[in-house]
């Protein structure tokens, strides 16, 4: 792992080196180990260990970006000079107006010393615990377990210098007969808050629960979502909305709609880096704190984040701290996103619903109209089919075209438990909710 003294010198290096206007230099270290297994036995254990310096440097309104996992002073001389190479050759952008200026983020503490030295040994043993009580259960089990240690380190020719260090720690396990399979998954910054025999025996019951599944016809039902089922909607509406960018090219179910209600009033959405049940660094990768954002308050559509670049092309607007590292096509994005809990329990949810279907996770959920936050995707790992308040019997797999914003409208009950989950862009904690009218089109084999 590069320790802050040597990551600040890296950086400065470099701003030092650059003869561009102004000079961003962003530094990434990854060190990380991940255990796999499938079909009841360890099949692959890697390691590894890399660095990335990202520059990016101004020539007027010219930006040209370049990158290097090479740490040399030859070759951080030769990523700059082809950084400012690139800006020369690049047309002026008119919305450009500058890096951002230095400020002290606040601390955070996300780093675990034994995430970081956590062993193939020891996450060896985990799967071979759960290995054996899936054998017992007459199942194959397949899972990852995997552990990180990063660190995130920004400098520019403004005065910003930041840096971080934070661990990730997660497994997942799914547990499987012939015709069934059940699915669960932990992430923690803390690789000791991982208790495998809980979450192995998740898997088991999902399993056995939904062995030989039934199949019945699409259409419209109650749902219970479970939060592996839920975060998919939230980071699709991170993804499809939640970007100033977005709002500024017109392509987010955003515009025209704040201050109007566009979800149901016990829905409530932000973006807070400082709170506990989230993780991350508490600065972006431009070096600016990042400030909590709400998105969505009691239904009504609030906010959304905002990088330097976007917060340039709107009067009196400032960079919320939500910027990825340069370039990118996204825009500035939410990295640390928590939906409001609420005060049921998921037994509730199944003991309150007559006829409705009971959701362990989404897979291959794809956008389908981001105007209307539309996403389509397939149930797996456990779907249930709930009578009468209890779960009655497994049910083959369902294919659903809805709606996010329409889902967050027949939101019925939310757990008072969250759940915490890496995702692509960040962190998020949500809850699991029950919704009404969730629109199943079509059927699959298994």
């Amino acid at each position: 792992m590069i320790e802050k003294d040597e990551a600040l010198k890296i950086l400065q290096m470099a701003i030092d080196i650059s003869s561009a206007d102004q000079t961003e230099a962003v530094l990434i270290g990854d060190t990380s180990a991940l255990t796999r297994s499938s079909n009841s036995y360890i099949h692959q254990n890697v390691a590894e260990s890399d660095a990335e310096l990202l520059i990016r440097t101004v020539i007027g309104k010219k930006i040209g970006s370049a990158s290097t996992n090479a740490l040399s002073e030859k070759a951080i001389r030769g990523v700059v000079q082809k950084a400012i190479d690139i800006a020369k050759l690049q047309p002026d952008n008119p919305d450009f107006v500058s890096l951002p200026s230095a400020e002290v983020p606040p601390k955070v503490d996300n780093f675990v010393a034994d995430t970081a030295e956590c062993t193939p040994q020891q996450r060896a043993k985990v799967i071979a615990d759960i290995i054996r009580k899936t054998d017992e259960a007459g199942l194959r089990a397949a899972g990852a377990f995997s552990t990180s240690a990063v660190v995130i380190g920004v400098a520019n020719s403004l005065g910003v210098q930041s840096y971080d260090a934070i661990t990730n720690a997660s497994l997942n396990i799914v547990a499987m007969s012939d015709n069934s399979s059940g699915y669960v998954d932990f992430y923690s910054k803390d690789v000791n808050d991982i208790d495998a025999e809980k979450l192995a025996s998740i898997s088991i019951d999902k399993a056995l629960r939904s062995k030989d599944p039934k199949e019945i016809s699409p259409g419209k039902y109650t749902v219970i979502l479970e939060a592996d089922a839920v975060v998919d909607m939230v980071e699709f509406l991170a993804y499809l909305g939640l970007s100033a960018l977005a709002v500024q090219e017109s392509r987010s179910f955003m515009c025209g709609k704040f201050g109007e209600k566009i979800v149901g009033e016990n829905i409530t959405i932000w973006d807070d880096a400082l709170d506990e049940r989230v993780s991350g660094v508490p600065f972006d990768f431009e070096g600016v704190p990042k400030q909590k954002v709400i998105f969505i308050e009691r239904g009504v559509a609030k906010g959304v984040v905002y990088d330097s670049y976007t917060a340039g092309r709107e009067d009196g607007k400032r960079s919320t701290g939500h910027a990825l590292p340069a370039p990118n096509i996204y825009g500035p994005m939410p990295t640390n996103m928590i939906m409001q809990a609420g005060d049921s329990t998921l037994e509730e949810m199944i003991k309150s619903t007559e006829r409705g279907i009971l959701v362990t996770r989404f897979h291959y959920t794809n956008a389908v109209d981001p105007m209307e936050a539309v996403i389509t995707g397939m149930t797996r790992d456990g779907t249930f089919l709930i009578e009468e308040g209890k779960i009655k019997t497994g049910i083959k797999n369902l294919r659903f075209t809805q709606s996010i914003l329409e889902a967050f409208s027949n939101v019925e009950m939310i757990t008072k438990a969250t759940k915490l989950f890496r995702g692509f862009f960040g962190y998020y904690c949500v809850p699991a909710i029950k919704v009404s009218e969730f629109n199943f089109t079509g059927v699959t084999q298994f």
